[in-house]
Protein backbone atom coordinates (compact mmCIF):
# COMPACT_ATOMS: atom_id res chain seq x y z
CA UNK A 1 0.00 0.00 0.00
CA UNK A 2 2.72 2.43 0.82
CA UNK A 3 4.03 1.94 -3.03
CA UNK A 4 0.41 4.19 -4.21
CA UNK A 5 1.52 7.28 -1.88
CA UNK A 6 3.55 8.47 -4.68
CA UNK A 7 0.50 8.83 -6.71
CA UNK A 8 -2.07 9.79 -4.21
CA UNK A 9 -0.14 13.38 -3.15
CA UNK A 10 -2.67 15.72 -5.46
CA UNK A 11 -5.11 13.60 -2.99
CA UNK A 12 -3.09 14.42 0.02
CA UNK A 13 -2.90 18.43 -1.15
CA UNK A 14 -6.58 18.67 -1.21
CA UNK A 15 -7.63 16.79 1.75
CA UNK A 16 -5.00 19.20 3.68
CA UNK A 17 -6.55 22.11 1.97
CA UNK A 18 -10.29 20.83 3.42
CA UNK A 19 -8.96 20.64 6.67
CA UNK A 20 -7.70 24.41 6.36
CA UNK A 21 -10.83 25.51 4.96
CA UNK A 22 -12.55 23.81 7.53
CA UNK A 23 -11.34 25.69 10.21
CA UNK A 24 -11.01 29.18 8.22
CA UNK A 25 -14.51 29.23 7.85
CA UNK A 26 -15.31 29.19 11.01
CA UNK A 27 -13.73 32.27 12.08
CA UNK A 28 -15.39 35.07 13.82
CA UNK A 29 -13.58 37.21 11.61
CA UNK A 30 -15.48 37.95 8.16
CA UNK A 31 -11.79 38.71 6.73
CA UNK A 32 -10.83 35.47 7.97
CA UNK A 33 -13.62 33.74 6.72
CA UNK A 34 -13.46 35.08 2.86
CA UNK A 35 -10.29 33.18 2.45
CA UNK A 36 -11.79 29.84 1.96
CA UNK A 37 -12.25 30.56 -1.70
CA UNK A 38 -8.89 31.79 -2.35
CA UNK A 39 -7.29 28.58 0.25
CA UNK A 40 -9.52 26.01 -2.00
CA UNK A 41 -8.67 27.35 -4.83
CA UNK A 42 -4.60 27.45 -3.83
CA UNK A 43 -5.21 23.98 -2.57
CA UNK A 44 -6.19 22.70 -6.62
CA UNK A 45 -3.68 24.59 -7.37
CA UNK A 46 -0.99 23.18 -6.10
CA UNK A 47 -2.61 19.75 -6.74
CA UNK A 48 -2.52 20.33 -10.30
CA UNK A 49 0.91 20.89 -10.42
CA UNK A 50 1.67 17.85 -8.46
CA UNK A 51 -0.94 16.14 -10.88
CA UNK A 52 1.21 17.34 -13.71
CA UNK A 53 4.30 15.83 -12.49
CA UNK A 54 2.58 12.25 -11.30
CA UNK A 55 3.98 8.92 -12.44
CA UNK A 56 1.48 6.89 -14.92
CA UNK A 57 -0.03 3.10 -13.29
CA UNK A 58 1.77 0.48 -15.36
CA UNK A 59 0.34 -2.60 -14.27
CA UNK A 60 -3.08 0.11 -15.31
CA UNK A 61 -4.80 -0.99 -18.66
CA UNK A 62 -5.04 3.02 -19.30
CA UNK A 63 -1.43 3.81 -17.28
CA UNK A 64 -1.93 7.40 -18.34
CA UNK A 65 -5.45 8.78 -17.73
CA UNK A 66 -4.74 9.01 -13.84
CA UNK A 67 -2.22 11.93 -14.57
CA UNK A 68 -4.87 13.46 -16.82
CA UNK A 69 -7.99 13.52 -15.17
CA UNK A 70 -6.25 14.61 -11.72
CA UNK A 71 -5.11 17.87 -13.98
CA UNK A 72 -8.35 18.46 -15.74
CA UNK A 73 -10.18 18.16 -12.20
CA UNK A 74 -8.17 20.57 -10.41
CA UNK A 75 -7.69 23.20 -13.89
CA UNK A 76 -11.55 23.35 -13.62
CA UNK A 77 -11.92 23.01 -10.29
CA UNK A 78 -10.44 26.25 -9.44
CA UNK A 79 -12.84 27.64 -12.05
CA UNK A 80 -15.79 26.05 -9.74
CA UNK A 81 -14.40 27.54 -6.58
CA UNK A 82 -15.29 31.17 -8.52
CA UNK A 83 -17.77 30.47 -9.49
CA UNK A 84 -19.05 29.40 -6.15
CA UNK A 85 -18.73 32.93 -4.63
CA UNK A 86 -21.57 33.74 -3.12
CA UNK A 87 -23.67 30.48 -3.01
CA UNK A 88 -23.86 30.04 0.53
CA UNK A 89 -23.94 32.35 3.84
CA UNK A 90 -25.28 35.62 1.71
CA UNK A 91 -27.77 36.50 4.05
CA UNK A 92 -25.83 35.36 6.94
CA UNK A 93 -22.99 37.68 6.11
CA UNK A 94 -25.30 40.43 5.76
CA UNK A 95 -26.73 40.03 8.95
CA UNK A 96 -23.36 40.05 10.97
CA UNK A 97 -22.27 42.96 8.48
CA UNK A 98 -25.26 44.81 10.27
CA UNK A 99 -23.86 44.53 13.69
CA UNK A 100 -25.83 41.16 15.00
CA UNK A 101 -22.73 38.61 16.39
CA UNK A 102 -21.14 35.94 14.36
CA UNK A 103 -22.52 32.27 15.13
CA UNK A 104 -20.96 29.76 13.81
CA UNK A 105 -23.51 27.25 13.89
CA UNK A 106 -25.44 29.37 11.55
CA UNK A 107 -22.47 29.82 9.04
CA UNK A 108 -22.05 27.11 6.55
CA UNK A 109 -19.00 28.25 4.17
CA UNK A 110 -16.72 26.14 5.71
CA UNK A 111 -18.83 22.84 5.06
CA UNK A 112 -19.71 24.00 1.61
CA UNK A 113 -16.41 24.45 0.41
CA UNK A 114 -14.97 21.44 2.55
CA UNK A 115 -17.80 19.45 0.55
CA UNK A 116 -16.37 21.01 -2.88
CA UNK A 117 -13.24 20.07 -1.82
CA UNK A 118 -13.53 16.32 -0.84
CA UNK A 119 -16.27 15.77 -4.04
CA UNK A 120 -13.30 16.63 -6.08
CA UNK A 121 -10.68 14.77 -3.96
CA UNK A 122 -13.64 11.66 -5.07
CA UNK A 123 -13.13 12.76 -8.69
CA UNK A 124 -9.36 12.53 -8.53
CA UNK A 125 -9.02 9.16 -6.85
CA UNK A 126 -11.79 7.54 -9.00
CA UNK A 127 -8.99 8.02 -11.86
CA UNK A 128 -6.25 6.16 -9.14
CA UNK A 129 -8.81 3.06 -8.78
CA UNK A 130 -7.28 -0.22 -9.28
CA UNK A 131 -10.33 -2.51 -7.62
CA UNK A 132 -13.45 -2.32 -7.17
CA UNK A 133 -13.62 -1.67 -3.62
CA UNK A 134 -11.76 1.72 -4.33
CA UNK A 135 -13.86 2.85 -6.93
CA UNK A 136 -16.69 2.37 -5.00
CA UNK A 137 -15.41 4.21 -2.10
CA UNK A 138 -14.53 7.13 -4.63
CA UNK A 139 -17.64 7.67 -6.36
CA UNK A 140 -19.39 7.85 -2.95
CA UNK A 141 -16.87 10.58 -1.89
CA UNK A 142 -17.99 12.41 -5.22
CA UNK A 143 -21.53 12.10 -4.63
CA UNK A 144 -22.02 12.26 -1.11
CA UNK A 145 -20.79 15.86 -0.91
CA UNK A 146 -22.96 17.21 -3.69
CA UNK A 147 -26.05 15.91 -1.86
CA UNK A 148 -25.60 18.55 0.98
CA UNK A 149 -24.49 21.10 -1.75
CA UNK A 150 -27.57 20.84 -3.96
CA UNK A 151 -29.55 21.03 -0.70
CA UNK A 152 -27.80 24.06 1.17
CA UNK A 153 -27.16 26.19 -2.51
CA UNK A 154 -30.36 28.02 -2.28
CA UNK A 155 -32.89 29.70 1.01
CA UNK A 156 -35.74 28.26 -0.72
CA UNK A 157 -37.66 24.98 -0.37
CA UNK A 158 -36.46 24.32 -4.18
CA UNK A 159 -33.23 23.25 -3.30
CA UNK A 160 -34.36 21.18 -0.30
CA UNK A 161 -36.61 19.27 -2.89
CA UNK A 162 -34.31 19.11 -5.38
CA UNK A 163 -31.46 17.57 -2.76
CA UNK A 164 -33.88 14.57 -1.80
CA UNK A 165 -34.88 13.66 -4.86
CA UNK A 166 -30.56 13.62 -5.99
CA UNK A 167 -30.24 11.67 -2.76
CA UNK A 168 -32.70 8.87 -2.99
CA UNK A 169 -31.96 8.73 -6.57
CA UNK A 170 -28.41 8.65 -5.53
CA UNK A 171 -28.57 6.04 -3.61
CA UNK A 172 -30.36 3.88 -6.00
CA UNK A 173 -27.95 4.20 -8.18
CA UNK A 174 -25.51 3.02 -6.17
CA UNK A 175 -27.05 -0.05 -4.58
CA UNK A 176 -27.36 -1.23 -8.38
CA UNK A 177 -23.50 -0.61 -9.33
CA UNK A 178 -22.71 -2.23 -6.35
CA UNK A 179 -24.18 -5.19 -6.64
CA UNK A 180 -22.71 -5.41 -9.97
CA UNK A 181 -19.86 -5.24 -8.40
CA UNK A 182 -20.44 -8.19 -6.10
CA UNK A 183 -21.61 -10.09 -9.40
CA UNK A 184 -18.08 -8.98 -10.78
CA UNK A 185 -16.37 -10.37 -7.74
CA UNK A 186 -18.20 -13.75 -7.57
CA UNK A 187 -17.56 -14.16 -11.27
CA UNK A 188 -13.89 -13.29 -10.74
CA UNK A 189 -12.50 -14.03 -7.92
CA UNK A 190 -10.92 -11.21 -7.09
CA UNK A 191 -11.52 -7.06 -6.33
CA UNK A 192 -8.77 -6.21 -8.09
CA UNK A 193 -8.64 -4.40 -12.20
CA UNK A 194 -5.94 -5.87 -13.28
CA UNK A 195 -6.87 -9.54 -11.73
CA UNK A 196 -10.67 -9.08 -12.76
CA UNK A 197 -8.82 -8.10 -16.47
CA UNK A 198 -6.83 -11.53 -16.30
CA UNK A 199 -9.89 -13.81 -15.42
CA UNK A 200 -11.83 -12.52 -17.96
CA UNK A 201 -9.65 -12.95 -20.74
CA UNK A 202 -8.58 -16.23 -19.74
CA UNK A 203 -12.46 -17.03 -19.59
CA UNK A 204 -13.08 -15.51 -22.98
CA UNK A 205 -10.10 -18.22 -24.60
CA UNK A 206 -11.79 -21.01 -22.73
CA UNK A 207 -15.73 -20.83 -23.63
CA UNK A 208 -16.72 -16.91 -22.90
CA UNK A 209 -17.13 -15.07 -20.04
CA UNK A 210 -19.63 -16.73 -17.60
CA UNK A 211 -22.96 -15.11 -16.97
CA UNK A 212 -22.46 -14.06 -13.19
CA UNK A 213 -19.30 -11.44 -14.65
CA UNK A 214 -21.75 -10.48 -17.56
CA UNK A 215 -24.29 -9.63 -15.20
CA UNK A 216 -22.20 -7.77 -12.67
CA UNK A 217 -20.97 -5.89 -15.79
CA UNK A 218 -24.05 -4.59 -17.54
CA UNK A 219 -25.61 -3.75 -13.67
CA UNK A 220 -22.10 -1.91 -12.80
CA UNK A 221 -23.01 0.05 -15.93
CA UNK A 222 -26.04 0.82 -15.34
CA UNK A 223 -25.96 2.07 -12.01
CA UNK A 224 -23.32 4.11 -13.17
CA UNK A 225 -25.21 5.91 -15.71
CA UNK A 226 -27.07 7.78 -12.85
CA UNK A 227 -23.44 9.77 -12.78
CA UNK A 228 -23.61 10.86 -16.14
CA UNK A 229 -27.35 11.05 -16.13
CA UNK A 230 -27.96 8.72 -18.70
CA UNK A 231 -30.93 7.15 -19.52
CA UNK A 232 -32.47 5.29 -17.71
CA UNK A 233 -31.15 6.79 -14.90
CA UNK A 234 -31.38 10.05 -16.10
CA UNK A 235 -34.86 11.46 -14.19
CA UNK A 236 -33.50 13.53 -11.41
CA UNK A 237 -31.46 15.80 -13.72
CA UNK A 238 -33.95 18.58 -14.82
CA UNK A 239 -35.20 19.04 -11.67
CA UNK A 240 -31.62 18.90 -9.43
CA UNK A 241 -30.29 21.27 -11.83
CA UNK A 242 -32.98 23.59 -11.93
CA UNK A 243 -33.52 23.04 -8.26
CA UNK A 244 -29.66 24.00 -6.90
CA UNK A 245 -28.19 27.51 -7.53
CA UNK A 246 -26.54 27.48 -10.73
CA UNK A 247 -22.39 27.34 -9.42
CA UNK A 248 -23.72 24.12 -7.90
CA UNK A 249 -25.37 22.81 -11.02
CA UNK A 250 -22.31 23.34 -12.78
CA UNK A 251 -20.30 21.73 -10.53
CA UNK A 252 -22.82 18.61 -10.88
CA UNK A 253 -22.70 19.11 -14.88
CA UNK A 254 -18.81 18.24 -14.47
CA UNK A 255 -17.92 16.38 -11.46
CA UNK A 256 -19.66 13.59 -10.78
CA UNK A 257 -19.93 13.11 -15.24
CA UNK A 258 -16.19 13.02 -15.46
CA UNK A 259 -16.26 10.24 -12.32
CA UNK A 260 -18.74 8.27 -14.11
CA UNK A 261 -17.21 8.23 -17.50
CA UNK A 262 -13.79 7.34 -15.57
CA UNK A 263 -15.14 4.36 -13.67
CA UNK A 264 -17.08 3.06 -17.44
CA UNK A 265 -13.39 3.66 -18.64
CA UNK A 266 -12.04 1.40 -16.05
CA UNK A 267 -14.66 -1.45 -15.78
CA UNK A 268 -14.90 -1.93 -19.35
CA UNK A 269 -11.60 -1.69 -19.79
CA UNK A 270 -11.55 -5.07 -17.71
CA UNK A 271 -13.27 -6.39 -20.60
CA UNK A 272 -11.20 -5.19 -23.42
CA UNK A 273 -11.74 -4.24 -27.23
CA UNK A 274 -10.20 -6.98 -28.97
CA UNK A 275 -12.94 -9.67 -29.10
CA UNK A 276 -14.28 -8.44 -32.56
CA UNK A 277 -11.94 -8.72 -35.57
CA UNK A 278 -11.98 -5.00 -35.96
CA UNK A 279 -11.42 -4.72 -32.22
CA UNK A 280 -14.65 -4.00 -29.65
CA UNK A 281 -16.37 -5.06 -26.78
CA UNK A 282 -18.37 -7.82 -26.20
CA UNK A 283 -21.50 -8.22 -27.56
CA UNK A 284 -23.59 -8.16 -24.83
CA UNK A 285 -21.72 -4.94 -23.45
CA UNK A 286 -21.60 -3.56 -26.37
CA UNK A 287 -25.22 -3.52 -27.48
CA UNK A 288 -26.19 -2.14 -23.85
CA UNK A 289 -23.92 0.89 -23.97
CA UNK A 290 -24.83 1.49 -28.14
CA UNK A 291 -28.33 1.32 -26.94
CA UNK A 292 -28.02 3.93 -24.04
CA UNK A 293 -26.11 6.05 -25.92
CA UNK A 294 -28.61 6.67 -28.63
CA UNK A 295 -31.55 6.89 -26.04
CA UNK A 296 -29.36 9.31 -24.00
CA UNK A 297 -28.58 11.82 -27.08
CA UNK A 298 -31.77 11.39 -28.60
CA UNK A 299 -34.19 11.65 -25.03
CA UNK A 300 -31.82 14.78 -24.25
CA UNK A 301 -31.93 16.93 -26.99
CA UNK A 302 -35.57 16.25 -27.59
CA UNK A 303 -36.76 17.56 -24.41
CA UNK A 304 -34.48 20.21 -24.31
CA UNK A 305 -36.04 21.70 -27.55
CA UNK A 306 -39.45 21.87 -25.27
CA UNK A 307 -37.40 24.60 -22.26
CA UNK A 308 -38.03 27.74 -21.18
CA UNK A 309 -35.33 27.78 -18.47
CA UNK A 310 -31.56 27.59 -19.10
CA UNK A 311 -30.83 25.38 -16.51
CA UNK A 312 -33.15 22.85 -17.34
CA UNK A 313 -32.53 23.09 -21.07
CA UNK A 314 -28.82 23.08 -20.20
CA UNK A 315 -29.42 19.98 -17.31
CA UNK A 316 -31.39 17.97 -20.69
CA UNK A 317 -28.04 19.28 -23.04
CA UNK A 318 -25.95 17.70 -20.29
CA UNK A 319 -28.24 14.24 -20.68
CA UNK A 320 -27.26 14.79 -24.45
CA UNK A 321 -23.47 15.43 -24.34
CA UNK A 322 -23.50 12.17 -21.89
CA UNK A 323 -24.62 10.11 -24.90
CA UNK A 324 -22.21 11.56 -27.40
CA UNK A 325 -19.22 10.44 -25.41
CA UNK A 326 -20.83 7.33 -24.74
CA UNK A 327 -19.94 6.89 -28.36
CA UNK A 328 -16.46 7.07 -27.69
CA UNK A 329 -16.67 3.97 -25.31
CA UNK A 330 -18.16 2.07 -28.08
CA UNK A 331 -15.57 2.98 -30.51
CA UNK A 332 -12.35 1.79 -27.79
CA UNK A 333 -9.21 2.69 -28.40
CA UNK A 334 -8.68 1.90 -32.12
CA UNK A 335 -4.86 1.91 -33.67
CA UNK A 336 -4.29 4.83 -30.60
CA UNK A 337 -4.30 7.80 -33.06
CA UNK A 338 -6.41 10.62 -31.39
CA UNK A 339 -9.17 10.80 -34.80
CA UNK A 340 -9.23 6.85 -34.13
CA UNK A 341 -9.30 6.54 -30.64
CA UNK A 342 -12.50 6.81 -29.14
CA UNK A 343 -11.17 6.66 -25.00
CA UNK A 344 -9.34 9.82 -26.37
CA UNK A 345 -11.63 11.43 -27.93
CA UNK A 346 -14.03 11.08 -24.39
CA UNK A 347 -10.77 12.25 -22.34
CA UNK A 348 -10.35 15.53 -24.97
CA UNK A 349 -14.39 16.05 -24.28
CA UNK A 350 -14.75 15.88 -20.97
CA UNK A 351 -11.93 18.78 -20.98
CA UNK A 352 -14.34 20.46 -23.69
CA UNK A 353 -17.38 20.75 -21.95
CA UNK A 354 -16.44 21.71 -18.71
CA UNK A 355 -15.13 24.69 -19.78
CA UNK A 356 -17.60 25.25 -22.19
CA UNK A 357 -20.44 23.96 -20.11
CA UNK A 358 -18.96 25.99 -16.91
CA UNK A 359 -19.53 29.34 -18.74
CA UNK A 360 -23.42 28.82 -20.01
CA UNK A 361 -23.68 27.99 -16.26
CA UNK A 362 -21.53 31.55 -15.00
CA UNK A 363 -23.73 33.93 -16.82
CA UNK A 364 -26.81 32.31 -15.34
CA UNK A 365 -24.86 32.85 -12.03
CA UNK A 366 -24.11 35.86 -12.75
CA UNK A 367 -27.57 37.64 -13.30
CA UNK A 368 -30.34 37.89 -10.41
CA UNK A 369 -33.99 39.35 -10.16
CA UNK A 370 -35.49 40.66 -6.91
CA UNK A 371 -38.50 39.29 -6.08
CA UNK A 372 -40.33 39.34 -2.59
CA UNK A 373 -37.04 41.12 -1.39
CA UNK A 374 -35.02 38.23 -1.90
CA UNK A 375 -32.66 37.75 -5.14
CA UNK A 376 -33.39 35.06 -7.27
CA UNK A 377 -31.82 33.70 -10.65
CA UNK A 378 -32.50 35.12 -13.64
CA UNK A 379 -32.52 31.46 -15.11
CA UNK A 380 -35.48 32.24 -18.08
CA UNK A 381 -34.50 32.20 -21.53
CA UNK A 382 -36.28 35.24 -21.53
CA UNK A 383 -33.82 36.92 -19.01
CA UNK A 384 -31.42 36.42 -21.69
CA UNK A 385 -33.39 39.10 -24.53
CA UNK A 386 -30.81 41.74 -25.78
CA UNK A 387 -27.79 40.72 -22.91
CA UNK A 388 -25.71 41.52 -25.66
CA UNK A 389 -26.75 44.88 -25.35
CA UNK A 390 -27.40 45.17 -22.24
CA UNK A 391 -24.62 42.82 -20.36
CA UNK A 392 -22.21 42.77 -23.18
CA UNK A 393 -19.49 40.84 -21.78
CA UNK A 394 -21.78 38.10 -19.96
CA UNK A 395 -23.91 37.95 -23.61
CA UNK A 396 -20.46 37.09 -25.50
CA UNK A 397 -20.30 34.82 -22.91
CA UNK A 398 -23.13 33.16 -23.38
CA UNK A 399 -23.12 33.11 -27.14
CA UNK A 400 -19.53 31.76 -27.56
CA UNK A 401 -19.88 28.99 -25.07
CA UNK A 402 -23.63 28.20 -26.80
CA UNK A 403 -21.79 28.04 -29.84
CA UNK A 404 -18.97 25.75 -28.81
CA UNK A 405 -21.65 23.42 -27.24
CA UNK A 406 -23.10 23.42 -30.34
CA UNK A 407 -19.59 22.46 -31.92
CA UNK A 408 -19.37 25.14 -34.73
CA UNK A 409 -16.20 25.19 -36.00
CA UNK A 410 -13.89 26.70 -35.04
CA UNK A 411 -14.63 26.78 -31.81
CA UNK A 412 -13.62 24.07 -29.29
CA UNK A 413 -16.53 21.78 -29.47
CA UNK A 414 -15.51 21.25 -32.77
CA UNK A 415 -12.77 20.01 -32.44
CA UNK A 416 -13.98 17.89 -29.30
CA UNK A 417 -16.97 16.33 -31.26
CA UNK A 418 -15.02 15.77 -34.79
CA UNK A 419 -12.96 12.84 -32.88
CA UNK A 420 -15.83 11.17 -31.49
CA UNK A 421 -17.23 10.87 -35.17
CA UNK A 422 -14.06 9.85 -36.26
CA UNK A 423 -13.24 7.17 -33.98
CA UNK A 424 -16.92 5.43 -34.58
CA UNK A 425 -16.21 5.47 -38.07
CA UNK A 426 -13.35 3.48 -37.48
CA UNK A 427 -14.85 1.20 -35.24
CA UNK A 428 -17.09 0.21 -37.75
CA UNK A 429 -20.09 1.99 -35.92
CA UNK A 430 -21.55 3.70 -39.26
CA UNK A 431 -25.42 3.79 -37.29
CA UNK A 432 -24.41 5.09 -34.15
CA UNK A 433 -22.83 7.90 -35.88
CA UNK A 434 -25.57 8.89 -37.62
CA UNK A 435 -27.77 8.97 -34.61
CA UNK A 436 -25.00 11.14 -33.52
CA UNK A 437 -25.10 13.12 -36.37
CA UNK A 438 -28.74 13.50 -36.62
CA UNK A 439 -29.22 14.61 -32.69
CA UNK A 440 -25.95 17.39 -33.45
CA UNK A 441 -28.26 19.01 -35.56
CA UNK A 442 -31.38 18.50 -33.58
CA UNK A 443 -28.98 20.45 -30.61
CA UNK A 444 -28.33 23.25 -33.61
CA UNK A 445 -31.84 24.22 -32.74
CA UNK A 446 -31.86 25.05 -28.36
CA UNK A 447 -28.37 25.97 -28.50
CA UNK A 448 -29.04 29.10 -31.55
CA UNK A 449 -32.12 29.91 -29.34
CA UNK A 450 -29.70 30.70 -26.50
CA UNK A 451 -27.79 32.74 -29.02
CA UNK A 452 -30.61 34.57 -30.35
CA UNK A 453 -31.93 35.63 -27.12
CA UNK A 454 -28.78 37.16 -26.62
CA UNK A 455 -27.00 38.23 -29.77
CA UNK A 456 -30.44 39.29 -31.70
CA UNK A 457 -33.62 39.58 -29.50
CA UNK A 458 -34.23 43.48 -28.05
CA UNK A 459 -34.49 43.61 -24.74
CA UNK A 460 -38.08 43.37 -23.33
CA UNK A 461 -38.64 47.13 -22.63
CA UNK A 462 -41.81 46.21 -20.10
CA UNK A 463 -39.78 43.87 -17.70
CA UNK A 464 -37.05 45.07 -15.88
CA UNK A 465 -33.51 44.30 -16.20
CA UNK A 466 -31.91 41.67 -14.55
CA UNK A 467 -29.30 42.60 -12.12
CA UNK A 468 -25.61 41.67 -11.78
CA UNK A 469 -24.96 39.54 -8.54
CA UNK A 470 -22.73 41.56 -6.30
CA UNK A 471 -19.82 38.61 -6.43
CA UNK A 472 -17.32 39.68 -9.28
CA UNK A 473 -15.53 36.45 -9.25
CA UNK A 474 -18.41 34.82 -10.96
CA UNK A 475 -18.02 37.09 -14.21
CA UNK A 476 -14.27 36.16 -13.84
CA UNK A 477 -15.18 32.45 -14.14
CA UNK A 478 -17.57 33.03 -17.09
CA UNK A 479 -14.85 35.14 -18.85
CA UNK A 480 -12.45 32.66 -18.49
CA UNK A 481 -14.60 29.84 -19.65
CA UNK A 482 -15.04 32.29 -23.12
CA UNK A 483 -11.56 32.45 -23.09
CA UNK A 484 -10.65 28.46 -22.87
CA UNK A 485 -12.82 27.87 -25.66
CA UNK A 486 -11.13 30.27 -27.89
CA UNK A 487 -7.87 29.58 -27.07
CA UNK A 488 -7.91 26.07 -26.95
CA UNK A 489 -9.48 26.27 -30.09
CA UNK A 490 -6.78 27.56 -31.34
CA UNK A 491 -3.71 25.64 -29.15
CA UNK A 492 -6.13 22.33 -29.17
CA UNK A 493 -2.92 20.69 -29.99
CA UNK A 494 -1.33 20.26 -26.61
CA UNK A 495 -4.50 19.12 -24.92
CA UNK A 496 -5.55 16.78 -28.05
CA UNK A 497 -1.73 15.09 -27.38
CA UNK A 498 -2.48 14.68 -23.89
CA UNK A 499 -5.76 13.39 -24.16
CA UNK A 500 -4.42 10.84 -26.68
CA UNK A 501 -1.39 9.82 -24.04
CA UNK A 502 -4.18 9.13 -21.45
CA UNK A 503 -6.10 7.11 -23.61
CA UNK A 504 -3.43 4.70 -24.89
CA UNK A 505 -5.18 1.19 -24.04
CA UNK A 506 -2.57 -1.54 -22.86
CA UNK A 507 -3.79 -4.13 -24.89
CA UNK A 508 -0.88 -6.42 -24.64
CA UNK A 509 -1.74 -8.23 -21.22
CA UNK A 510 -4.87 -8.96 -23.14
CA UNK A 511 -3.32 -11.82 -25.01
CA UNK A 512 -0.92 -13.04 -22.35
CA UNK A 513 -3.44 -13.77 -19.80
CA UNK A 514 -5.37 -15.38 -22.40
CA UNK A 515 -2.81 -17.79 -22.41
CA UNK A 516 -2.31 -17.86 -18.57
CA UNK A 517 -4.17 -20.94 -17.10
CA UNK A 518 -7.61 -20.01 -15.58
CA UNK A 519 -6.43 -20.89 -11.91
CA UNK A 520 -3.80 -18.80 -12.08
CA UNK A 521 -6.29 -15.95 -12.21
CA UNK A 522 -9.53 -16.67 -10.55
CA UNK A 523 -8.17 -16.87 -6.99
CA UNK A 524 -9.54 -14.84 -4.51
CA UNK A 525 -6.70 -12.63 -3.69
CA UNK A 526 -5.15 -12.11 -0.83
CA UNK A 527 -4.99 -8.51 -0.37
CA UNK A 528 -9.41 -8.91 -0.31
Amino acid sequence: MIDKVAHLWPEITLFIGTCVVMVLGLSPSAHVRRTCAGVSAFALFIAGLLAVNAPGDPAAALPNMAPYIKALTAFLGILLVLLMSGTVDRGEEARVAGGAPFDPQRSMRAEFYAFVLFSLTGLMLCAQADSLIWLFLALELTSLPTYVMVTLSTRGSASQEAGVKYFFLGAMGAAVFLFGFALLYGGTGSAHFPEIRAALADQSAHGGINGIAMAGMILALLGVSFKIAAVPMHFYTPDVYEGAAAPVSAFLAFVPKAAGFVAIILLVSTMGWHYGAGGSLPDVVRVVLWVVAALTMTFGNVLALLQRSVKRLLAYSSIAHSGYMLVGIVAGPGDGSFTRNGLAAVLFYLFSYGVMNLGAFAVVASLERQRAGEPEEAAAIDDLRGLCKTRPLLGWVMVVCALSLLGLPPLLGFFAKVPLFTSAIGAGEIALVLVLGINSAIAAFYYLKLVSASLLAEPDEHAEPAQLTPFVTRRWAGVASAAGVLIFAVAATAPMAWSTHAGQYNSETDATHADSPASGHTQISARD
